[in-house]
Parts: structure tokens; sequence; C-alpha cells
């Protein structure tokens, strides 16, 4: 029989360890004293009719008592260390115990219609979404997995996992097809009411531009035209184009005018094509490959991660966490939502016991998990705390069998003293 490592530590070991000892002490007792009872009743030399029924049944007593302690021992060692056939069951049948135990679980526990069945009698959504219903309670469960998520932010730091986002980050924007995100977006943007309010911002936008920057185009005409045109005719020249900007800007702001109109139509085909068009695809790639490549973009990206778990660890450990409020009010808003929609319950409690019922397939292998498990076990080991774990109760049967042989004997002195 090989030996590996040995089974874990029961938490409460000191608990039980007593009650064995405790239990065992006072079988044994009740066992010497039937033995002291029997000797003492023996060696009175005409015992009549009450030492006789003393004797008999502190007979059956000692009789019954070390029966039951002999069977009991069985179980876990070889009584009194001699090899006795068809003692020390648990360490020479650890293998087989194992085999059953796995066994017993994968036809007990993981049987679909056991396991659907339980999952029923659980009611685990209903339950789930009545406890997070309470505010209390989905506070306290946001504030648990808060509480968790500081140290586990703080181990990202690791420069080599830095790196590994970064190159994730990267790799992810490189798969991604952003040409046709971006035309779905543009085209959402062209039929939703925000895309006038978001258009005037954007001519606000160039008005100001142009507004802060008129004295620059002024110099940039002046510095390419030619010498010999005098510079009222540049200035003049550079006030038209701007000029013409600002009447197209303001023609632009006019939400009936015919400019605003095509320039609407024209993003909306610009949108379509990136939706549609290989070639416009293609083009939005190459720029974003070509940007992806800089090392300014990589680097930015390794400092967009340290720059998101910094704000997540900082809110995470404030007294008022908007990370933990926010948790907390969706928990509850989910609870509160879940208990009053059944038919969501339902689907979340069919997708819960399609899950469970995934692993019925595997309920062989996890059989023989347990069984290679409990094989690995050192079997000194495994009795000694199938002992600790069960001896406390075995030992009432010790009682028991002293009690009851002693009534028996009592019973068959009498039928034999009066029957006959």
């Amino acid at each position: 029989m090989r030996k590996s490592e040995a089974i874990p530590a029961f938490e409460d070991e000191t608990r039980l360890r007593q009650a064995l000892r405790r239990n065992r002490a006072f079988a044994t007792g009740l066992l010497g004293l039937a033995a002291l009872v029997f000797l003492g009743a023996s060696a009175l030399p005409e015992p009549g009719f009450w030492i006789g029924l003393v004797r008999a049944g502190a007979e059956a007593a000692l009789v019954g008592g070390l029966a039951d302690w002999f069977a009991v021992t069985a179980l876990f060692r070889h009584p009194l260390g001699l090899p006795i056939p068809r003692t020390a069951i648990v360490p020479k049948n650890k293998d087989r115990i194992g085999e059953g135990l796995g066994q017993f679980v994968e036809r007990n526990f993981l049987a679909p219609e056991i396991l659907a069945a339980k999952l029923a009698a659980l009611e685990p959504v209903e339950r789930a979404a009545g406890w997070l219903a309470s505010p209390d309670r989905a506070r306290a469960a946001a504030t648990g997995i808060c509480e968790m998520l500081p140290p586990l932010v703080r181990s990202l730091e690791d420069p080599d996992l830095r790196a590994f986002v970064a190159r994730s980050f990267h790799e992810q924007l490189r798969e991604a097809e952003l040409a046709p995100a971006l035309g779905r977006v543009l085209g959402l943007l062209t039929r939703s009411g925000p895309y006038d309010a978001l258009f005037d911002r954007a001519l606000d936008a160039a008005q100001t531009a142009l507004a802060g920057n008129a004295d620059r185009i002024y110099a940039l005409v002046a510095a390419r035209s030619h010498w010999w045109i005098p510079s009222a005719i540049d200035r003049r020249i550079a006030e038209q184009i701007v000029a013409g900007i600002e009447e197209i800007l303001a023609e632009l702001r006019d939400q009936g005018s015919d400019a605003r109109a095509k320039f609407r139509a024209a993003i909306a085909r610009a949108a379509d094509e990136l939706v549609r068009s290989p070639d416009w695809r293609r083009r939005v790639a190459e720029i974003k490959d070509t940007v992806l490549e800089q090392k300014e973009v990589q680097d930015w990206l390794g400092a967009v991660w340290d720059e998101l778990r910094r704000i997540v660890v900082e809110d995470l450990e404030a007294p008022q966490s908007r990370t933990r409020e926010a948790l907390a009010a969706g928990l509850q808003s989910l609870g509160l939502t879940l208990a009053a929609d059944p038919s969501m319950q339902q689907r979340l409690h069919g997708a819960i016991e399609h899950v469970a019922l995934a692993v019925v397939p595997w309920r062989g292998q996890i059989a023989a998990l347990i069984a290679e498990v409990v094989r690995s076990w050192d079997a000194d080991t495994v009795a000694a705390r199938l002992e600790l774990a069960m001896g406390s109760d075995l030992q009432y049967i010790r009682m028991n069998g002293t009690l009851v042989g002693a009534c028996v004997g009592c019973l068959l002195f009498l039928i034999a003293r009066f029957a006959f």
C-alpha cells in the first residue's frame, strides 16, 4: 500500500479529539465496572438470588462490551496489535472505500434528475434576488467585493504584467475592425437627435479656432505672397478668406440650409462606406496599424493601464467609494428587478441548471478523481482521521453493548430461574 501526503486536518480537531477521548474513557469505564462486578460476585462462596442476578448481568455485560470493543477497534486497527484476519478494515480497504465513495457521489449527487430536483428545491435565483433586494445586504456584498479588489489590483503592478497588458491592448486593437464600428457609430449619430447639438458645438469650436488664428492666417498669406504685391492687398485677401470661411460656417449653422443637409448626407454616405466598402476598411486598417506601430502609442497604452489601476485603487479605498456605492445600488437594483420578474427568474434558473447539468457527462471522471485522491492518502492517516470523525459516536456502540448485555444477562437469569 503506497503512502503519500496525509489528508487535511479538521478545523475542529481539538473538539473532536476531546469528545473521542471522553466517550472512549466512559465506554472503557463501563466495561471495567462490569468486570469488577463480575469478579466480585464470582468471589462470593454461595451466591443467592440477587448475587446470581448481578453476576449474570455483569457477565453478559462483560461479554457484550468486549465484543463491541473488538468490533469498533477492528474497523481502524488490529485489536491489541494482533494480526487477526478481517481486522484493520479501513486501512486495508482504503482504495475500495475511495472507489465506493466516488461511485456514491456519482450515483447519488451527480445524476441529472437529482441535480435538477435539488436546484429546483433550492430556488437559488429567487433566494439570491430576495437577499440582494435588501439595501443592507446589497451594501454588505458590495463592501466585501470592494475589500477584495485593492490587493488584487495591486498585484497587477508587475512590470512584465504591465508589458503583457500593453501588448494585449495592442493586439486587440490590431485585430479589431474599426471601420465597421466607426461607420455604425456615425450612422447612428446622423439618425439621432443629438447630432444637431454635436454639430453645432463643432461649428462653435471651428468659429473659435478661426477667430483665434485670424492673425496667423494674415501672416501666412503675406508670407506666401509675391514681393511685389502690396501688403494691403495681402491683408485684403486674407480677410476675404476668413470671411468666406465664416460665411460657410454660418450657412452650415442654419438648420434649414442646403449646405447643412448636404453635409449630413455626406456623413451618412461615409458611414455607409465604412460599413460596406472593403476599400475603406483597408484604408482605416492601414491608418490604425501605422498609429499602433508608434512607440509613443505603445507607451501610452501602458500608461493607460497604470492610470486605470491607480484610479480604481484610490476609489476603492476611499471612505465614500463611488465604486462601492454604485456596486451596492446595482446589486440592490438587480435583486429588486429579479424579484419582480418571474420570467427572468425562470430563464436564469434554466441557465444555472444547464451549467450544473453540464458536469453530468464528467461524473465518471469526478468519481475517478475522488477514488484517486483517496488512494493517494496514507492508510494510517485515513484510519486516524476517520476514527477522529466517527470514533466518538462509535463509542456509544460499546456503551450500548455493555448495558444491553447486562439487561440480557439479567433477563436470561430470570428466565432460567423461574421458567424451568
